[in-house]
Parts: structure tokens; C-alpha cells; sequence
């Protein structure tokens, strides 16, 4: 078998930290039926490992904790590279969580148990309202707590993680976290983080990671692939889709997939140290890792700035 060549490499902002193309862990195993197959979810990590990604984001809450597990277990499958993988894990492990700083340190206890590490690289703060941030910022909060396990060791880099970026915002605003997951806000059809996150992260020195870079797989497999497919969370206009064709064509013309087109344009911003999308299961690993590869040519990329657009993905406060 040919020896792939090294995926490249961005700093994770100031933290030291050199990362590849990532794999985000939420869908991993999941099945058109929307159960779980462990064996698969494994082996889409380690089919991630295999095609040079090393970097893993997961989290407490994903697959209702079955994620980290599995996680460990790639990891335990491919021993000779799992210390050049960089991990992420992020706190709240119940629905219900408050973010004080005890359901904080709880929440890291329980996440290196079932990774079966004594310490982990990057651990975020997973969805924090707006509201909250008082709390979460305070000194018996989720925070502070997360600072002292810094301070302990056990925990690398304290970054902020949350699902909408009204919400997301505010906390990278602060300055004191030194990553951020941004989903839903920046994409090929979604450029909201322009606003104020990339800003803000600019401004403090912070590592962008991406999420959702794929629009919940329409930017993985375009308009005709995705017909039928139940996208998570999403609903996606006639508008939406005519303008995914458009892309799709201006692809074709250059002899650039979606896929690389999708993967490659968020990691092209300046701030954005690189993006996780989420397989399902090994193929589609062994296929964005691929698309990391792709060579897309400067004249694509010139063609599609000015046809850029963002289309409603979330519904901002009031």
C-alpha cells in the first residue's frame, strides 16, 4: 500500500499546539436508522488515524458518553501514533448542567475515565448560554475549575465550544480562552463568524476550530446526493439548494470536488486552524482526509468569492 503523504498543518493559535484536519466524533457509528454501531464508530476513528488525521474532537454529552469510549478505543487499536494525536473532550455531562466549578471537575474526571488518559490537550466549555456568563466566568465556576486542572496537568488548553454563535460570541469576546469550536457559523454557505467570532479570536491570539464545515453532509455530497436525506437539525431552502448547484457547477468546471472545496475553503481564513468534520463511518473519514489532499487550483478559488452568500442557519436573540 502507498504511504500517504502527512495531512498539512496549521497552529492551533498560541497554544503551541500543530494541528491537521480533524474528525468530530457527535455522528460517529450512527446508522440511517439513527442507532449506534459501536464497531463501526471505531473503526471510523481508526480509519480517520489510518488517513493521517490527528486531531479528535468529542464530548461528554455526544452518543450519550459512548463517544469518548470509543474514542479510547481507536486509540488503544493504534498505540504507535495515538501520542501525536491531539484530543478534545468538552464539559457537561448532563443535560442539566450548571457549570460550577465541582460539576466541572467531575465532568473531566468522567471524560478521562472513558478515554482512558490521565490528562487530555483541549478541554472546552460545551454550550454555554449567553446568559450564563456571568457564572460560567466566575471564580466557583466552570472556568476557574478548568484553570486549576491546567494548573494540576490534567488539562492541556481551556477553550469555549457552544452550538449557536449568538451564544458562542460573548464568551470568545472575553479573551480567556485560548480555543473555540465554532459550528454553525462559518461554511460555504454560512459566513456569520465574519461578524464577531473571527474578530474577536483574531484579536486574542485564539485557535479556530471549525465545526459543521459540511452543512450536515449537503457540502459533503451535493444537492442530488443529499435528496431524501434527513440533515440533522437543518431544513434547507429551494434558494439554498439552487445555490449548492451553482457551486456544484463552478466545482465540475474547475475538476474540484465539493467535498475539497468545502473542507479546504474554511481553513483558507487566517484564524481558522482547521475544521472537524463528522463521519458516520470509515468511508467518509478515509474520504475527507482525501479531500485535505485535493489539489484545488488558485482560479476556483478567485471564481467562487464573489459568489459567496450566508443563508439562515440559526434564529439570533431577539
Amino acid at each position: 500500500m502507498n504511504q500517504l503523504s502527512p495531512l498539512p498543518t496549521r497552529p492551533l493559535g498560541r497554544t503551541g499546539l500543530n494541528v491537521t484536519l480533524g474528525i468530530g466524533c457527535g455522528p460517529i457509528g450512527r446508522l440511517p436508522d439513527g442507532t449506534i454501531d459501536g464497531e463501526v464508530a471505531v473503526a471510523t476513528v481508526v480509519a480517520a488515524l489510518d488517513a493521517g488525521v490527528r486531531l479528535i474532537d468529542t464530548a461528554s454529552l455526544y452518543l450519550d458518553g459512548r463517544s469518548e469510549r470509543f474514542v479510547g478505543e481507536a486509540l488503544r487499536q493504534r498505540p504507535g501514533v495515538a501520542g501525536e494525536v491531539v484530543i478534545e473532550t468538552k464539559v457537561r455531562d448532563r443535560r442539566d448542567f450548571t457549570y460550577s466549578g465541582d460539576e466541572t471537575r467531575r465532568s473531566v474526571a468522567t471524560s478521562l475515565e472513558r478515554l482512558g488518559l490521565d490528562r487530555v490537550d483541549v478541554v472546552f466549555i460545551h454550550d454555554p448560554p449567553a446568559a450564563m456568563l456571568e457564572r460560567v466566568m466566575a471564580p466557583d465556576g466552570a472556568l476557574a475549575a478548568l484553570r486549576r486542572l491546567q494548573g494540576e496537568g490534567v488539562v492541556g488548553h481551556v477553550g469555549i465550544a457552544s452550538n449557536n454563535p449568538w451564544d458562542n460570541a460573548p464568551y470568545v469576546e472575553t479573551g480567556e480562552f485560548e480555543v473555540a469550536v465554532v459550528p454553525d457559523a462559518y461554511s460555504l454557505m454560512n459566513q456569520h463568524a465574519l461578524e464577531r467570532i473571527f474578530p474577536a479570536a483574531d484579536r486574542y491570539g485564539m485557535g479556530v476550530v471549525v465545526a459543521t464545515p459540511l452543512e450536515r453532509g449537503l457540502l459533503a455530497t451535493g444537492v442530488r446526493g443529499s435528496a431524501g436525506r434527513e440533515h440533522s437539525n437543518r431544513r434547507f431552502s429551494p434558494d439554498a439548494l439552487a445555490y449548492v448547484e451553482q457551486i456544484e457547477a463552478l466545482c465540475a468546471r474547475h475538476g474540484v470536488s465539493l467535498l475539497a472545496a468545502a473542507l479546504q475553503f474554511v481553513v483558507r481564513h487566517r484564524v481558522v486552524s482547521t475544521a472537524i468534520p463528522g463521519p458516520r463511518d470509515p468511508g467518509e473519514a478515509t474520504a475527507n482526509a482525501a479531500a485535505m489532499r485535493e489539489v484545488v487550483p488558485a482560479a476556483f478559488w478567485a471564481e467562487l468569492e464573489p459568489r459567496l452568500r450566508t443563508f439562515e442557519t440559526a434564529v439570533p436573540p431577539a
